[in-house]
């Protein structure tokens, strides 16, 4: 995927339905989403696969002649609303329940993205979601000592005189890894939040 193809790009890509490549990208972009999301409402990852792959399958077929327009509403809304209804659709299945029609279908679906705990489990998940993607970026754009001062100190904390000790640098050297490490992750994940809502 080009690590700077933005959700408006990819969904125009998406919309003449004639672009595997996009669709593959979409698929890798948002699939790890969705599964992180149904993950953190307990589902297993068979379970999970079987969300991702109805939330895949229903946005196959309605982003054909797609047109996004955030005006209308942000793609981060639509996303979730479909992935809600993939899990509520899998849970009836689960416990053998008959399927609701679209009224009380669309009246629990409603209900459940107001859901603050939801709501919660889904910000969760898109924060992480952003981070992982800015990280990919980091991860070609810094030096690998720059990004192993920064695991050591900033992820792992290990400290600053122990991260330099380890890598052989300075412990100044440690700080400037973070510093400029967290400021380009900063103003990544600005920028995706914009671009997708």
């Amino acid at each position: 995927m080009g690590q700077y193809t933005t959700c408006a790009t990819l969904l125009a890509r998406l919309a003449d339905g004639q672009d595997p490549v996009a669709w593959r990208d979409f698929c890798e972009r948002y699939g790890r989403l969705i599964d992180g999301f149904a993950r953190r409402r307990g589902l297993q990852a068979a379970d999970r696969d079987e969300v991702v792959q109805e939330v895949l399958t229903a946005l196959s077929r309605a982003l054909p002649g797609f047109h996004y327009d955030p005006a209308r509403g942000m793609f981060r809304a639509y996303l979730k609303t479909a992935t809600i209804r993939a899990i509520g659709h899998f849970f009836r299945q689960k416990r053998g329940e008959r399927l609701l029609g679209d009224d009380g279908l669309e009246a629990q679906v409603a209900a459940q993205t107001r859901d603050h705990a939801i709501d919660a489990h889904w910000e969760a998940e898109w924060r992480q979601y952003h981070l992982s993607l800015a990280m990919r970026t980091i991860s070609v754009e810094f030096s690998e000592q720059d990004l192993a001062a920064f695991r050591g100190y900033a992820l792992e904390e290990n400290g600053a005189a122990a991260t330099a000790e380890r890598l052989g640098l300075s412990v100044d050297q440690v700080y400037q890894a973070k510093s400029r490490i967290l400021k380009r992750l900063g103003e990544l994940v600005r920028a995706q939040v914009e671009d997708e809502g």
